[in-house]
Formats: C-alpha cells, structure tokens, sequence
C-alpha cells in the first residue's frame, strides 16, 4: 500500500512538475510600443494549433488575466492543444484610438500584438488559419481593434463589456476612458457609418472579414451597455448580415442571445443586471471560434 502511494505521489508531483505555466517571450519579435508578451504553451501541442490573444482590461496585466480565464482557456488549451497569449501595456488601458493603432501596420499596440501571433504561428508552427482574439473591457475595445485592423490575420473575435473599433474613441488618447462626446451624447454613427471606419482601418481589404461575438452586461455602469448595439451594428454592416431572432435565457437565465444571419458570423450576448465585465464564458467563445 505503501509502494502503491508513493508512486501515485511521484505521477502527481511529476505531472505537476513538467505542468505547462505562462512564460515571458522578451526577443524574437518586432515590438513598437514596448509591449509585454506572455504565452501559454501546453504539454502537448496540435499538429498546427491555433492561437489565441487574450489582452487585459484597463488596469490589468497579463498574470491577472490569465489568472481570471486560466480555469477554464488554458484547461481547454490542454485538452485541444492551442496556444494562448497574454500580452501587456505599460500604459493603464490599450491604445485603440491613435492613428498608429488605427491603421494596418501603424506601428501602435495592434501592430505590437499581431507581432506576438505571428512568432507564436512561426514558432510553434501553428494554423494561421485559427488565430483569434478575445478581451474584457479595455481588452474588448482592443478585440474589436484587432479584428478591424488585422482582417487578414484574425479569424474572429468576442468582446466582453468592450466598445466598438475606433469612432466612439477617435481623439481619446490611452485613456479609453474619454470617449467622443458625439457617442456620449447618443448622435452615434449609422451602422454605414460605423463599418465605414471600419474599413478605412485596411483600405482595400477585400479577403473574408472576421466573426464577431459581442457580451456586454445591462446594469455596467463603467463602459456602457448601448455599446452593445453600438457593435452589433458595426460588425453587421461589415460582414453584411441581418438581425433575425432572440433567444432568451441563453446560456444562462436572465442572458439574451441576439443573432444576427444564423449565427456564425454576428452574435451578441445582453446580461440582465450584470455590471462590468460579464464573467467569461469559454463554451461559447470557442464554440463561437469553431474549436470545440
């Protein structure tokens, strides 16, 4: 008995020993801004994994982030393989509103986050085909940035309690925080409008544009829930599909699933009395990026 537990205490502690872990990547890739990259690799890798960036809110970090998702992103990275990216600002939020932030290879945050996927595809010899982005917050405002910069890099995204790409943010500076007065004032763009600036982000991109999942929380009394619509949208008119159904108590009760076309491309999540930020749920987003 004695025998039979020792070893069971050696697999354990071994297993726990070789565990995969968030590592810093410091050279090996073009860095702009003076980012921080970090990076989860798991034990065992896809033959040609995806990989997914995951930027932190205002005032966060890459440990925290992976901290708050790990359970459940890095529990699924091991059993399906993918690579995860944790990347970090020296500045309290992402810069989503600057003209180097604005434009395909500008030379902003966006640029210096793209950089970190196209080392992780390169290294790990991933699928370009699989790269996607998720994000809270500040980390969603940068979602939608990513995907409207790097149409040709991004597969989807899902933001959570985030705001769309660039016009309600169009002057702000680093603190998305302030966003145009035309959008605090309720004058918002047109859905025309909208994917207008969204497409002057890459300016003769006619590749597929990516999906998008859009979660935001009724009572969010930080970034505000008419950002929802703001999004939806946005994202709608660029991929060119139409609102057709709600679907009430989906995932969770009090939840509202709004889809748009049949649901692959444009889908939105309404939380009855939930605040800032709606509490991840990983099921959906991968499903929603087509790994699960």
């Amino acid at each position: 008995m004695r025998l039979l537990l020792s070893l069971l205490l050696i697999v354990a502690f071994g297993s726990w020993a070789w565990a995969a872990k968030l590592t810093q990547v410091t050279s090996g890739w073009e860095n702009p801004t003076k980012l921080s990259f970090y990076i989860y690799v798991p034990d065992k890798l896809a033959a040609k994994p995806p990989v997914i960036i995951v930027p932190h809110p205002c005032g966060g970090s890459a440990q925290d982030t992976f901290g708050r998702v790990a359970s459940g992103l890095s529990g699924q990275a091991d059993k399906l393989g993918f690579v995860l990216i944790f990347p970090q600002t020296p500045n309290i939020c992402w810069d989503c509103s600057s003209a180097k932030s604005m434009k395909h290879n500008g030379g902003g945050d966006t640029q210096g986050m793209v950089n970190m996927v196209k080392y992780a595809l390169d290294k790990y010899k991933g699928d370009a085909s699989k790269v996607f982005v998720t994000g809270s917050s500040s980390g969603g405002m940068a979602t939608n940035a990513l995907v409207a910069t790097y149409p040709d890099v991004f597969a989807a995204g899902a933001s959570f309690s985030g705001a769309p790409a660039f016009a309600c943010w169009n002057g702000a500076g680093l603190n998305t925080g302030a966003a145009d007065p035309n959008c605090q004032n309720n004058k918002k763009p047109s859905a025309q409008q909208w994917g207008d600036v969204v497409r002057s982000a890459y300016p003769g991109f006619n590749g597929t544009r990516p999906s998008m999942q859009i979660w935001h929380g009724t009572a969010d009394s930080v970034v505000s829930y008419g950002y929802l619509a703001d999004q939806l949208a946005e994202w709608s008119n660029v991929l060119g599909v139409a609102f057709s159904r709600n679907v009430t108590n989906d995932p969770l009760s009090g939840y509202t699933k709004i889809v748009y076309g049949d649901g692959s491309r444009v889908v939105g999540y309404s939380a009855q009395g939930v605040g800032h930020m709606v509490p991840f749920r990983e099921k959906e987003v991968l499903q929603f990026f087509g790994l699960l």
